[in-house]
């Protein structure tokens, strides 16, 4: 049965370990990243200061993603993860005694988010190339696809606790919390022993992916144009819904939690949905791509605060179709050897062009309103949609 394949993962004890350990580290990261919103948006008013936060947590993307892709024949993600979970709560602890005083020194705060940046570059690509570890080559699509749901999961708890917990106990409290969720992703990840993992084959040196392999091959190139594209424009959604609440709404922290929290719940049934087929092409970003930019235009569409919150649900089932097929055609469509290059790649374009997409997106919002950001991310997710679907005419089927 379809539904029932959608789940077969979860049989697998190592991948609900890692599965478990994602949702609990995404949940913390809502804690952070919602108490630092507020924090900037209550110190400046302007959502255009509020993208400092996203440049400083987004640039070391721009200038290193691509290089962790090149561990095939050193360190394993597993390692990596370990590393990643241990100095990031070192980090955020840091960041908590910052944000503690009464009058954060917001160049100090981005100063630790940049820091924290950097070690979040290397732990997005292990984390997505640990999962063929795992798994193996058998099921991988779905196993890829489920994981996005872990993200979905994070927030459909993590942004309601992360408002009520900002409210009651202040930002410090919330970056604790994020601070004690590495320490659990650490025991986890510790708990998948090496000896299960299945090892990822090397390429010879003239198989191994570099950039003319990389433009040689157009489904991934298409793939690459589409990520970029949707990820400047249409997924800056921490701080565009964070704006549209805040200023264009003035709804207080528990609305902004809620906004999130909702839009989560469509999140886990659209990643479910990409879950279903047992292999995924890059074709089916065509209809990813449609599915996020309608639910964009309609969420830009709400006139008031409790429509937006109705249409939450909308909004991610489009955010969890459309990530949940990214990244299932971005492992499928390459060899097993490949995968640390491809999958720095499409960190690259998910998180390498946040910092520009967040600058444009806050000077749009500080000069009409978050609904027209949400616009304009549905009218480029509309357009990138046609361009997968002329792009792949003709190819391989959208599922096998």
């Amino acid at each position: 049965m379809p539904r029932l394949g959608a789940l077969a993962p979860f049989g697998n004890p190592r991948f609900s370990l890692y599965f478990a350990g994602q949702v609990v580290s995404n949940t913390g990261t809502w804690f952070q990243n919602l108490a630092l919103s507020l924090v900037v948006l209550e110190a400046t008013g302007s959502a255009q200061s509020l993208s400092g936060v996203t440049v400083a947590q987004f640039l070391p993307c721009c200038c290193s993603a691509c290089l962790p892709g090149g561990w095939p024949t050193g360190l394993r993600p597993r390692s990596i993860l370990l590393v990643t979970s241990a100095l990031s709560a070192v980090v955020v602890g840091a960041l908590a005694a910052t944000v503690a005083s009464a009058q954060p020194p917001i160049w100090g705060v981005l100063a630790l988010v940049f820091v924290l940046g950097t070690v979040n570059t290397f732990d997005r690509v292990a984390a997505q190339a640990i999962i063929f570890e795992i798994v193996g080559t058998h099921g991988l699509s779905r196993a890829v696809s489920i994981s996005t749901i872990a993200l979905a999961a994070a927030r459909s708890i993590g942004p309601g606790l992360a408002g009520l917990a900002f409210a009651a106990l202040g930002p410090a409290a919330c970056m604790l919390l994020n601070a004690a969720s590495f320490f659990v992703v650490f025991a986890l990840i510790l708990l998948i022993r090496p000896a299960r993992l299945h090892p990822r084959p090397v390429a010879a040196r003239t198989e191994r992916a570099g950039l003319r392999t990389v433009l040689r091959h157009r489904p991934l190139v298409t793939l690459l144009i589409v990520n970029t594209t949707v990820a400047l424009f249409g997924l800056n959604l921490m701080l565009v819904l964070t704006s549209t609440v805040s200023l264009t709404f003035h709804g207080d922290a528990t609305s902004v939690g809620a906004v999130h929290a909702l839009n989560a719940v469509g999140a886990i049934i659209g990643g479910m949905l990409a879950a279903v087929p047992p292999r995924v092409s890059v074709r089916a970003l065509a209809g990813g791509c449609l599915a996020l930019g309608l639910a964009l235009v309609v969420n830009a569409a709400a006139p008031t605060l409790l429509v937006l919150l109705l249409l939450g649900p909308v909004l991610g089932l489009g955010v969890g179709l459309y990530q949940g097929l990214l990244n299932a055609a971005a492992q499928s469509s390459v060899p097993p050897e490949q995968l640390g290059r491809t999958m720095s790649l499409v960190t690259l374009g998910n998180y390498g062009v946040a910092p520009i997409g967040a600058i444009v997106m806050g000077a749009v919002i500080d000069a009409s309103s978050g609904r027209v950001a949400l616009a304009i991310g549905g009218c480029a997710a509309l357009c990138m949609a046609v361009f997968a679907w002329a792009r792949t005419r003709g190819s391989e089927p959208v599922t096998e």
